[in-house]
This record gives C-alpha cells, structure tokens and sequence, in this order.
C-alpha cells in the first residue's frame, strides 16, 4: 500500500479528451448525515476536490457521478439500513463538488443498488462515448460501489476486446467504512474491518488489470 507509485494526469492521461473521471457516491448519505455516514469517506472529500481541479486544469471534461437515490422500497434496504432516498438530502451531491466552478459539467446517474451498471445509464454513457480509453475512478466504498464500478469498467472494455483502455485508481481517494466487532455484536450487524477490507479489495482489483495508484497529480 504505502509503494504505490504518484503518477502525473499528463502520464495517465496524455490526451485529456479521450479520459473521464467517474467518482461513485460522494453524497451526503456517506459523507455527513444519515445511518450510513462516515467521517472516513468524509476524509477522501478533500483529495477528490484536489483531483477534480487538477483534473480539470489539465483539460479533462468527462465527469461522471454515480449517486444512490434509492427508491423508497429499495430492495436494497433488506441488507442495508435506509438511505439516500430519492429527493432526501442524503441523496444529494456532496456540497464541495457543487462548489467548483465546473460543477455545470457533471454528469450525474442516479443508481439503486450497489453496481453502477444495472439501470442506471452508465452504459448508455459510455456507448456515446466511445474514444473515452481512461477511466479515473474515486469515491466510496472500496469494497462496495467503487469495487463495482471500476469493474464493470475493467471487465466491459475485457469482454469487448477494447485494447488500450485503463482503469485507474488513486488510493488517497477511495476509502471503506468500519464497524468492529463490538459495535456490530450490539448492533446484531456483520462486523466490517474498514482497513482490512480496503486493502483486501485494492489488492482484487490490481490482480484483475485495474490500476491502483497512490494519487494522482
């Protein structure tokens, strides 16, 4: 984890048209409020912004945001407490994004489940898209939605025989949630080991062609 080299956006990305930065779940649910919030995917906000702008400088003009805006009834909500409700202010955009300058660009695709794939015009995207070959993937949770999307990405672009398209993740940009096993035992829940687990799942998705960094610049 801590040999994880710093790239440049001008190494990863040399021609800023063809690459998108598709950040998962950077919301309030998971950020400040509501059962699900945590102050450690609050403390990757700070370095997707810096990505973000750095991004942007560099010319990128592909942001893409997949964001849980649950049906009331999500099915979902039978292995998760309710959350991110449609038209909730858990649902909404984390308030750092829509502060930048740029925030007119966003593309945002609401989802319903953890995969970014399933009904949620990701797809649709990318077919418009199709000189889009770098895909820069930040957010929340690693083992979750982001391990889901960068995935989907990784294995779409596999099964379609597309060469030359990389999937990139800056780990100071990702990040889990942690309930030890005290808690989880009172609260009758699975117990989930936020360090263990993001590392275990980084270290899955490095063995299957994803591109796990330790930031990019």
């Amino acid at each position: 984890m801590d040999e994880r080299p710093v790239l440049s956006l001008r190494k990863v990305a040399p021609d800023a048209t063809r690459a998108a930065v598709m950040c998962v779940d950077i919301i309030n649910g998971f950020c400040t409020v509501g059962p699900l919030a945590s102050p450690r995917v609050q403390g990757i906000v700070k370095p997707i912004i810096s990505l973000f702008k750095a991004a942007h400088k560099h010319g990128i003009e592909n942001f893409v945001l997949m964001q849980d805006t649950h049906d009331p009834e999500a099915i979902e909500f039978d292995a998760y407490p309710p959350h991110c409700v449609r038209d909730t202010a858990e649902s909404e955009t984390a308030p750092e994004l829509l502060k930048l300058p740029f925030a007119d660009r966003f593309i945002v695709l609401p989802k319903n489940s953890i995969s970014s794939a399933y009904n949620t015009g990701l797809d649709a995207w990318l077919d418009a898209h199709p000189d889009v070959n770098t895909f820069i993937v930040v957010g929340d949770c690693t083992d979750l939605c982001t391990y889901q999307l960068a995935m989907h990405l990784r294995l779409r672009a596999n099964a379609a025989q597309q060469s030359g398209v990389r999937v990139i993740i800056p780990e100071n940009c990702v990040q889990t949630y942690d309930t030890p096993v005290k808690i989880a035992t009172k609260l009758d829940i699975p117990a989930h080991d936020g360090d263990l687990l993001h590392a275990i799942f980084l270290h899955n998705m490095a063995s299957n062609g994803i591109e796990v960094v330790g930031k990019l610049r």
